[in-house]
């Protein structure tokens, strides 16, 4: 029998030893029968190791028929050293299976681990795993309740003729609002297709979904951002696929006549994800959302087309769409010319920011940073410092004290940063600026430095909504107006030692004042958190 090497014996005793009882199997996928992502039929074996006290899978693996039993071990070693999110490293107290070859097998594989390894009849976790995978479509909801399913399809096949996409672009949003039972609707239509790449109407739940997604969209640097930002809108879409996948990805859908595409109707939300299928009560409201961008766009195709589009606004009669006797609604779509110019703010506003150089390569990592002040004796005393570069200004003492960005860090480190300053003329001053992060939807102070040679470098991020940072912004803000505008900075060292964040006489080694800088000043305008700090933060 093949043994664990003795180094990988080792590894895994190093590993915490946790009071759970695992299951693991290895069963066969027989001719697709199983779907273990839900989607896409396997076919092989599949092997999963499950946590029976957690209840979740730590390893799923999938290997050909005639893989050995070595193939087991090789996915319980990865359910202890890598898990699956959220389980954390560890080796169970038990495991249970109940195959005989395979439990003489791990006896033998993993007698140095501490590990107990018993056989039992039944795996009721894994059970219950591989009966969903065996039908996961038997357990989903209609895409469209019955009462829906003629009048929405209806609606999709009109409105893939009017091509509404032909007159808007996505930035181009209709607003709609309407009374229904006594509950008030507000939605925002995004028109896709001008674009030739998706055919459909998202329909924002709230304006602030919208934007955000916006913000999120024009600040992507990889695919998994995309991900994420598509994920966090809040809407319902009607999205178009060929109804023929075979060479979808060489022709424009937008070609092809109604008969030959499918209407994918669903909703996003940043809690539940995609889910394709409405319920009753979504499907009413999509129903009117639809009919009257419907009959909207097909009254004022030639207003929509226009360059630039101008405001305007419509009320439109709707009937229900399943024949009862229930009151009409009455809904006013809109054109908002100032609604149209802020998302298109959204994207300039990342072209301006993208052509700022915000550098992040002054500050070493580990420095220590403080707002505050230093007292006018100080201030004096540095002034004739032997040891210290100076870069005077002629500010009068007034105040508690002079208003300073304390920077302390190590001695060598510390001299790097001073020789780079000298070199480009020392600093012409320092601000703050606003910093968002659309991801988290987090609003910083971000720290400036501002060079003679016209170069910022970036030397903080502060949370604006911390009560220490607005604290120390007031108290900051107060002495910049006492000193008519002046700050400065202090390089210190002593990082590590005693006199870590008090910085004594002896460890300052430059001293820079100048002007405070408005963000105006500072010329970047807000600032968007991407993941390259040469392009925008």
């Amino acid at each position: 029998m093949t043994s664990l090497p003795s180094n990988t014996q080792h590894r895994l005793r190093k590993l915490p030893q946790i009071p759970s009882v695992w299951e693991g199997d290895r069963r066969i996928l027989q001719g697709g029968e199983y779907s273990v992502d839900g989607e896409s039929p396997a076919s092989g074996d599949c092997i999963l190791w499950v946590d029976g006290s957690e209840g979740m899978v730590r390893a799923m693996d999938i290997v050909a028929s005639d893989a050995g039993p070595e193939a087991v071990v090789r996915t319980l070693i990865r359910a202890m050293e890598t898990p699956r999110r959220p389980s954390v490293p560890a080796r169970p107290q038990k495991i249970v299976v109940q195959n005989r070859e395979i439990q003489f097998f791990l006896r033998g594989a993993l007698q140095s681990l501490g590990i107990t390894i018993d056989y039992v009849p039944d795996l009721p976790l894994i059970d219950e795993l591989f009966r969903s995978f065996e039908a996961p479509e038997n357990n989903r909801p209609d895409p469209l309740p019955k009462t829906y399913i003629k009048p929405l399809k209806q609606l999709a096949d009109q409105l893939w003729r009017v091509a509404p996409w032909q007159y808007l672009t996505d930035h181009e949003v209709i607003t709609l609002r309407w009374d229904r039972a006594g509950v008030s609707r507000e939605l925002y239509a995004c028109v896709l297709g001008m674009l030739g790449e998706e055919y459909g109407i998202i329909l924002y739940r709230s304006l602030d979904s919208l934007q955000q997604f916006r913000r999120m969209a024009v600040s992507i640097q990889a695919p998994e951002q995309m991900e994420q930002a598509f994920l966090s809108q809040d809407c319902w879409f009607l999205n178009y696929e060929s109804r023929d996948f075979e060479g979808e990805d060489l022709l424009d859908i937008g070609e092809l006549p109604a008969d030959s595409v499918v209407p994918i109707f669903g909703s996003i939300h940043p809690l539940e994800g995609v889910r394709p299928f409405l319920d009753e009560e979504e499907a009413e409201v999509v129903y009117y959302a639809l009919e009257g961008i419907l009959q909207f766009v097909s009254q004022h195709h030639q207003r929509l087309s226009q360059d630039p589009i101008k405001g305007f606004e419509q009320l439109i009669t709707l009937s229900p769409a399943t024949g009862t006797q229930a009151a009409k609604v009455q809904m006013t779509l809109a054109i908002q010319p100032a609604l149209i110019e802020e998302l298109l703010n959204i994207e300039e506003d990342a072209d301006n920011s993208a052509q700022v150089s915000l550098r992040n390569d002054l500050v070493p990592a580990n420095a220590c940073l403080s707002l505050g002040m230093i007292p006018w004796k100080v201030r004096e005393a540095l002034h004739s410092h032997p040891r210290a570069y100076c870069q005077k200004q002629t500010v009068a003492a007034q105040g508690d004290g002079f208003p300073v960005l304390i920077i302390q860090t190590s001695r060598p480190k510390a001299q790097e940063m001073i020789t780079r300053l000298r070199q480009e003329g020392g600093i012409t001053g320092l601000g703050f600026n606003l910093g968002e992060d659309a991801w988290t939807a987090t609003s910083y102070d971000l720290g400036i430095l501002k060079t003679e040679s016209e170069n910022l470098y970036l030397f903080g991020e502060f949370l604006r909504d911390s009560p220490t940072h607005q604290k120390a912004r007031q108290k900051w803000d107060q002495r910049c107006q006492a000193t008519k505008g002046y700050c400065g900075l202090l390089i210190a060292m002593g990082v590590s030692g005693r006199s870590r964040g008090n910085p004594q006489l002896k460890d300052m080694l430059a001293f820079f004042e100048a002007r405070f800088l408005s963000a105006e000043e500072l010329g970047v305008g807000p600032l968007q958190l991407m993941s390259d700090f040469e392009t925008e933060w």
